[in-house]
């Protein structure tokens, strides 16, 4: 495979005959071999490097979230084509049975779970604020975490993962010190991923909402620019792949969840995150499937 050719099976079938990543029977999840994670990583490091001195609070939070959180956010209400609910065994001995029977027989058996009280975490950012309540010191917050994401979304696209990492920051405060943190890391993620020989570029953006109403939820996120990506051509050239992505949430989680600014008015929130794995593959697209013949300006930032 050779930069200039972009084709989604073959950077799958590249990957997985170096090892990269290990094929799994359900569509948009894999394993991570050695090398891979190598250069995640690494390339992780470099972010933790480039903001060493923000001051960010780091943050550890399972890949499962308290389902109030979603339920909060109105998440169901634009996003239930990718939610993930966790389900449960609560019956009896004789339903156990039942299920047991049902299970080997191969007949489906979900009816027979009951929801639980988490869901697995659909956006890096959710399981933070809810620790934010209250009011924020007078330079604000920022929190970055690294955080397991899913989304039902099975695909053979390799970018596009079920499950998958993202190392996120979070920035709450007052309109002023959000948009200019938020234009600072604009800048700072383009020029990182073009350090790295990657032809990154941002663009205006819109979240996946679900529905009719989501068109016209995606069209006025984009009119008042609510929502950047930086774009890198990974699988195809006319429609390259968001490998980080910025939302200016304005006052919704401050409202959401009671936090204020020392001034008593909502705080507003902005979040960053960095695809992990998607940053991963676009070094393996363009620089080939062997980390030991990259250019040596891009080995030297990541294993320096």
């Amino acid at each position: 495979m050779t930069p200039d050719s972009f084709d989604p099976k073959t950077l799958y079938d590249g990957l997985v005959a170096h090892g990269l990543i290990v094929p799994t029977a359900q569509p948009g999840t894999f394993g991570r071999g050695a090398v891979f994670e190598d250069v995640l990583e690494r390339f992780n490091g470099l972010v933790s490097k480039l903001s060493a001195h923000d001051g960010a609070e780091v943050y550890t939070f399972p890949p499962v979230i308290d389902r109030g959180i979603l339920e909060k956010v109105h998440y169901m209400d634009s996003f239930p084509h990718l939610c993930g609910s966790v389900h449960s065994f609560f019956g009896n001995g004789l339903e156990a049975l039942r299920l047991a029977e049902r299970v080997n027989s191969g007949e489906p058996w979900g009816d027979l779970l009951g929801q639980t009280g988490v869901t697995l975490n659909p956006a890096a950012c959710y399981p933070v604020y809810p620790t934010f309540t209250g009011t924020v010191p007078a330079e604000g917050r920022l929190v970055t975490m690294l955080n397991w994401v899913y989304r039902h979304e099975p695909s053979h696209e390799p970018t596009r993962m079920q499950s998958f990492r993202v190392r996120e920051y979070v920035r709450v405060g007052t309109p002023d010190q959000v948009v200019s943190w938020r234009d600072m890391w604009l800048e700072r993620g383009v020029k990182l991923l073009t350090s790295l020989g990657l032809p990154a570029k941002p663009d205006v953006a819109s979240d996946p909402f679900f529905g009719r109403g989501g068109k016209m939820l995606a069209e006025s996120q984009k009119q008042a620019k609510l929502k950047f990506e930086v774009l890198v051509p990974v699988i195809s050239e006319e429609n390259p792949t968001a490998v980080c992505s910025f939302n200016f949430h304005q006052t919704h989680f401050g409202d959401t969840f009671d936090i204020k600014t020392p001034d008593g008015n909502a705080a507003n929130t902005a979040c960053l995150g960095f695809g992990l794995e998607r940053v991963t593959m676009a070094l393996f697209k363009h620089h080939g499937f062997k980390p030991e013949n990259w250019p040596a300006e891009v080995r030297q930032q990541l294993w320096s």
